[in-house]
């Protein structure tokens, strides 16, 4: 079996979802650091988290798409490396 350098939807989503915890809570920080007021912050990051998450997810699908220039070599290529 050929292993591909794809991922799944699923690993794209997961992914997507365990940066946005880490990237929201640090603009929650962030805001809450600026305004003083916890309710702004967790306005801001609740904002941040579902826009942001999407566009990380979309982006991430876009380089799915995107080819990575690693052509599978073919049998003469392989017969010159191998000898």
């Amino acid at each position: 079996m050929v292993k591909t350098n794809s991922e799944s939807h699923k690993r794209s989503f997961l992914k997507a979802f365990s940066w946005r915890i880490i990237a929201t809570l640090s603009t929650i920080t962030i805001a809450y650091i600026i305004t003083g007021k916890t309710d702004t912050a967790l306005s801001i990051g609740g904002i941040e988290f579902f826009a942001k998450f999407l566009i990380y997810y979309a982006h991430e699908r876009l380089w799915q798409v995107k080819p990575n220039n690693h052509a599978e070599p073919k049998d003469k290529e392989v017969e010159l490396v191998l000898g």
